[in-house]
């Protein structure tokens, strides 16, 4: 509940506005002149916005200064957006913590279970495929980046398919991300099914063999040595 009310007053509060674009909400009729004549533009909200999307980003940054100048701050999420996301650095410290804490240990045990990734890693291909076959017959456009950034969700990664998809096709950002976390939400209930289709009863309840036992020493110079 209190989450739901904090998202419910991010509008109002102007957390997720930046200096700028607080500037442009208060709609002070002196200020807006100001910013109106450095961009060369009328001085209304509407006209200043078209002018800015169209400005080189030193100029929008110069903009963002004479905002904080004139007493506005950014809000804590826009902060949060600059410095982490839009600075890549949230992705890259994900994909760290991701594999830190991955456990190599079972694949050490046992080599051939590298397969398994092998095939995995092959749904990007097909994927990136498939989005250029569609384009190719003319069912839905989607240039190479936009089939690349597609394609990313096969390798089963959230982070990676928003982070690529942020740099490779930005408009598509949304429906990738959604798409990705929810078929990986979805795993738990796809998976037994598709289990039972393949293998029969038999061959569930095979004990497995347990795996020799790898030292810390092969852990940890298994990643460093790739």
């Amino acid at each position: 509940i209190g989450f739901g009310g904090l998202l419910s007053n991010i509008p109002e509060a102007g957390m997720a506005l930046t200096a700028l674009e607080s500037l442009l909400a208060h709609h002070d009729a002196g200020q807006l002149a100001v910013i109106a004549a450095k961009l060369n533009c009328a001085p209304d909200v509407h006209a200043i916005k078209e002018a800015l999307a169209l400005a080189l980003p030193s100029v929008q940054g110069q903009m963002e200064n004479l905002a904080v100048d004139m007493g506005y701050t950014p809000g804590v999420l826009a902060l949060f957006y600059k410095v982490a996301i839009g600075s890549g650095v949230a992705p890259l410290v994900i994909f760290m913590g991701v594999g830190a804490m991955t456990d190599f240990g079972p694949l050490l045990a046992n080599p051939r279970t590298l397969l398994l990734g092998a095939a995995a890693q092959f749904g990007i291909f097909a994927t990136v495929l498939g989005a250029l076959t569609l384009n190719y017959f003319g069912l839905i456009s989607f240039t190479l980046p936009q089939a690349a950034a597609i394609g990313i969700i096969g390798g089963a990664d959230g982070p990676t398919a928003i982070y690529l998809s942020g740099k490779l096709a930005p408009e598509l950002l949304g429906a990738i991300a959604v798409a990705a976390y929810s078929y990986m939400a979805l795993v738990p209930l796809i998976q037994p099914p598709i289990m039972k289709a393949l293998t029969s009863e038999t061959e569930r309840k095979i004990r497995m063999v347990q795996l020799r036992t790898v030292s810390k020493r092969e852990k940890i110079l298994f990643p460093v040595v790739l």
